[in-house]
C-alpha cells in the first residue's frame, strides 16, 4: 500500500543542506543543517548567505496559481491531473491535490515511479507505454494497491500487442486501463490519425485480458497552425469520438458508476476545452472531463504569459508568474558590456532568451528596474548582457531575470528557495528529474 504524499513529503526537511544543492548558503552546510532547520532559521535571500546564481519561487504567485486553476476546474465542472513533468516537484504536487486535483499527469515511466515512491495514488501517463520493464512495474503496483488508479494512452495496434504481450507475462491482478489517443491532425505529435483507426484500436484492445478501454483523450495544443476554430474543430472530432464509441458500447467494462475519461487540456487552450466539453450530450456512465494543464503553477513571463487563456476570458482571472533566476555581475569588460555568473546550466532558454527584470544595487541594496540592460546571448556559465552605458550596471550588483518554459527551469535546481514578498525564505521546493 503506498503511503499518502502527506507521510513522504515530510520526510524531504530531513534532507541535509549540501553540495548538492545550487545556490544555498555553504555556512548551512559546515553547521549540518536539514532543509527543515534551513527553512525554520527563515532566512533573508539577500542577506542570508545564499550564494549566485540562485532560482527562486515567489510564495505569493505561487498559492495564487494553485488556487486559482483549482478553482477554475471546479468551477466548470472538470477534473484535474496537473502534469507533473512541468515542475515534478512532491510538495507542489501535494499542493495542487489539496486543490481539489484528481491526480497527477506522467509523460514517462520514471516519473509515474517518482509519483508512487511519494503516495500519488492516481496517475494519468499521457503517453503509449511499452516498454515491458515499465509495464511490469505498472503491473506490480496494481496488484499490491488495489486502490491505486492508472491510465495511459494507446494509439497503434502494434503498442497495443506489445502492450498485451508484456503484460501476460507479468504477475497481475486486473488489467491496465487505457484510453485512445486521437492525434491532432497530420504533422502532429502522437496520436490514430483517423476515427476509424481509433474504432480499429478499439476492437483490439477488446481482444485482450490486459487492456481495458476506459476512454478518448487528446492534446489540442498540437493542432497545426493552433487557433481557437482549429483547437474547438478538433475538440468536437475528440467528443464524437467519445460519444461514438460509447453507443457501440465500447466502454462496457466498465463497472456500474465508474467514469469514463474525456481527457485533453495543455496550458494554452484550457478555455477551449472547458467550453466544448460543456457540450457534451448525456453518455452510458458518467464521464470524467480531465484537464491536465501543468504549467500554471509556475506560470512565467514570456510564453505561457502569452498563451495562457485568462488572456482570452480576464474575468476568470490571472496567472502570476512565480520564476525569477538572480545572478551576479562578475565582469564589465566595457561600457556596454557585461557578464552574469548564469548561463545554459542555469537558465531556461528554448523558448526564447530570459529578460533582465530588475538591478539590485551591490553598494545599496536598493532594486531599481534594469532599464538598458538586455540579455543577448548564453554560454555554459555565463549570460552576456547588453548595457547603454556604463552606469547601468557595475561588478558586484545582482540581476533578477525572468524565463519562458517552466519545464526546462524546474529541471536544472534541485532545491529551490520559496521567497515570500519581504524577502523572507520560507520553504524550500525539492525537485526530481
Amino acid at each position: 500500500m503506498a503511503h499518502s504524499p502527506t507521510d513522504t513529503v515530510k520526510h524531504l526537511a530531513d534532507e541535509p543542506v549540501d553540495h548538492r544543492f545550487k545556490g544555498l548558503p555553504p555556512d548551512a552546510q559546515t553547521t549540518g543543517l536539514t532543509v527543515g532547520d534551513l527553512a525554520a532559521q527563515r532566512r533573508d535571500l539577500h542577506t542570508g548567505g545564499f550564494t549566485t546564481p540562485v532560482l527562486t519561487l515567489d510564495a505569493d504567485a505561487l498559492a495564487h496559481n494553485l488556487a486559482l486553476l483549482g478553482h477554475y476546474a471546479a468551477r466548470h465542472g472538470l477534473a484535474f491531473a496537473p502534469h507533473g513533468k512541468t515542475c515534478m516537484s512532491p510538495q507542489l504536487f501535494e499542493r495542487q491535490l489539496e486543490h481539489g486535483a484528481w491526480g497527477i499527469t506522467a509523460a514517462m515511466p520514471h516519473q509515474a515511479r517518482v509519483y508512487r515512491a511519494f503516495g500519488i495514488q492516481r496517475i494519468f501517463l499521457a503517453n503509449q507505454l511499452v516498454d515491458p520493464a515499465a509495464l511490469r512495474w505498472v503491473a506490480a503496483e496494481l496488484a499490491a494497491d488495489p486502490d491505486f488508479r492508472f491510465v495511459c494512452y494507446v494509439d497503434s495496434l502494434r503498442g497495443i500487442e506489445l502492450m498485451d504481450q508484456a503484460l501476460a507475462e507479468a504477475d497481475r491482478t486486473r488489467p491496465v486501463d487505457v484510453v485512445i489517443e486521437l492525434g491532432a491532425g497530420e504533422g502532429a505529435r502522437t496520436g490514430a490519425r483517423t476515427e476509424a483507426e481509433c474504432h480499429a484500436l478499439a476492437d483490439a484492445v477488446e481482444r485482450t485480458s490486459t487492456l481495458r478501454l476506459v476512454g478518448v483523450a487528446g492534446y489540442e495544443a498540437e493542432v497545426p497552425g493552433a487557433d481557437a476554430a482549429k483547437v474547438g474543430a478538433w475538440l468536437r472530432r475528440l467528443t464524437a469520438l467519445t460519444t461514438a464509441l460509447d453507443k457501440e458500447g465500447r466502454f462496457g467494462a466498465l463497472a456500474p458508476g465508474e467514469e469514463i475519461v474525456l481527457s485533453a487540456g495543455g496550458s494554452a487552450w484550457f478555455d477551449s476545452v472547458a467550453e466544448v466539453f460543456a457540450e457534451l450530450p448525456p453518455l452510458s456512465a458518467p464521464v470524467l472531463k480531465l484537464l491536465r494543464s501543468g504549467a500554471y503553477v509556475s506560470h512565467d513571463h514570456d510564453w505561457y504569459g502569452k498563451l495562457t487563456p485568462f488572456n482570452r476570458v480576464p474575468e476568470e482571472g490571472a496567472l502570476r508568474p512565480a520564476f525569477r533566476l538572480w545572478a551576479q555581475v562578475v565582469s564589465r569588460p566595457s561600457p556596454t558590456q557585461a557578464f552574469l555568473n548564469a548561463g545554459k546550466r542555469d537558465l531556461a532558454y528554448d523558448l526564447g532568451l530570459p529578460v533582465p527584470e530588475l538591478v539590485r544595487g551591490a553598494r545599496d541594496g536598493v532594486e531599481r528596474p534594469a532599464e538598458g540592460v538586455r540579455l543577448v546571448k548564453l554560454s555554459d556559465q555565463h549570460a552576456w548582457l547588453e548595457t547603454d552605458g556604463a552606469g547601468d550596471l557595475e561588478v558586484g550588483d545582482l540581476v533578477a531575470l525572468t524565463m519562458s518554459h517552466p519545464c526546462t527551469i524546474f529541471e536544472k535546481w534541485q532545491l529551490i528557495p520559496v521567497v515570500a514578498a519581504d524577502g523572507t525564505v520560507t520553504e524550500f521546493v525539492r525537485t526530481f528529474f
